[in-house]
């Protein structure tokens, strides 16, 4: 009697479940495990954030290495050691580093305090020319209104205090992610074939063969990335630094570096410096002369926006240019600058990791990790061996 009750139960039971239809059934399958993901990813990026001062100058240290590394290995192709190709690497970022910057630093040191005291002009020539122009604004109202912000200034020193408490903190926090940024870059260029696998022997063995083939891939990706996002660097750079010197702008080389720096930043960089630009235009040379020059200024952001990131990142990436306009908005949204900056090469490196794994890129039946550790072992004692070799010259001769 038992037994019936529990299979007319069940038979209930599936009859119920087989009342759903089954596009309901597959979309409820569907959405737990999306929600699940969701959270899983939620949970990742919330525990990247809170570490981010690890995980940014890591990131940075990855992209200059991409960048650096087809140096190292140009003088290993040579028969250079390794060590003399990762030393003429790490001299030439430096070497490009402090040319940009005493560029910088030498222009702007013979052209600083002739802005100074030209904006001091402007400033008086704009009180005058409200005063001439009847606007109702006198000039003794305008003074009034900037002691105005001065006095607020001084009654507000405990916060400003706090919040320049707040820029030492960060100052310190990039003087450290510099460190590690240089650190993890020394490291990368030196030990990063064996830092890979030391990372793929965490994962099972018939994991090894497709996640070395599409980090590889993701690799390659990322180096593009980089390359083709120094040439759009430069062409900015050009673009507007021409445009300066045309139009008869002072400081135009340190205009130009500028541009190049900041194009690394998306969004904030470009707009910063060619504020900046338009800023000196309309110290020296006036209004007209300025908005010439934040017209130059938009003319080469429209066509690095619409044209160099879209259809050069894109076709060098192998990502869609609506893919990169939505990954850099989506990185921005989601992580501000820094994630615009990595939102690029995170989705090329993505797109073929996933290409190489979907197409199965890879050698079946072979573990690149044990392969790896062979090699190694055979070059250690070769070395031990010829170690042994020369000591044992060395004995002889002497005798």
């Amino acid at each position: 009697m038992d037994e019936r009750r529990d299979d007319v139960g069940a038979a209930e039971g599936g009859s119920a479940a087989n009342e759903l239809p089954l596009g309901i059934r597959v979309a409820a399958a569907w959405s737990w495990r999306l929600i699940l993901i969701a959270l899983a990813l939620a949970g990742f990026l919330w525990l990247i954030v809170q570490v981010r001062i690890i995980v940014i100058p890591i990131l940075i240290a990855i992209l200059l290495t991409a960048l650096l590394a087809p140096v190292v290995q140009w003088f290993v192709r040579r028969g250079a050691p390794h060590w003399m190709g990762v030393v003429a690497a790490l001299t030439l970022f430096v070497a490009s580093v402090w040319i940009l910057i005493n560029l910088i630093v030498t222009q702007l040191r013979n052209g600083l305090g002739d802005l100074s005291s030209r904006s001091e002009e402007v400033w008086w020539e704009v009180l005058h020319w409200i005063e001439d122009n009847k606007l109702g604004i006198t000039a003794e109202q305008l003074q009034s209104f900037t002691g105005q912000i001065f006095k607020t200034v001084q009654e507000h020193q405990t916060e400003i205090l706090n919040g320049a408490l707040g820029v030492a903190t960060s100052a310190g926090q990039f003087v450290t992610g510099a460190l590690l940024t240089l650190f993890s870059l020394i490291f990368l260029l030196i030990d990063g074939k064996r830092i890979w696998f030391w990372v793929l022997g965490f994962l099972p063995a018939r994991a090894h063969a497709p996640v070395d083939a599409a980090g590889r891939a993701g690799w390659v990706s990322v180096g593009q990335y980089v390359r083709v996002q120094i040439f759009v660097a430069f062409v900015d750079a050009v673009g507007i630094g021409v445009g300066a010197a045309l139009l008869g702008v002072p400081l135009p080389i340190p205009i130009a570096v500028l541009v190049f720096l900041g194009s690394f930043i998306p969004f904030l960089g470009a707009i910063t410096t060619g504020l900046l630009a338009a800023f000196i235009a309309l110290v020296y040379n006036g209004p007209i002369n300025a908005l010439l020059m934040l017209g130059v200024v938009i003319l080469v952001n429209q066509i690095e926006g619409h044209v160099l990131q879209p259809l050069v990142m894109g076709n060098a990436v192998k990502v869609h240019p609506l893919g990169v306009v939505l990954a850099v908005s989506t990185g921005a949204l989601i992580a501000g600058i820094p994630g615009a900056l990595f939102a690029v090469p995170l989705a090329a490196a993505a797109n073929s990791i996933v290409n190489t794994l979907v197409n199965r890129e890879w050698t079946p039946g072979t573990d690149p990790v044990a392969l790896y550790h062979k090699r190694e072992r055979t070059h250690q004692q070769a070395k031990h061996r010829a170690r042994s070799v020369a000591k044992l010259n060395r004995k002889e001769g002497l005798s």
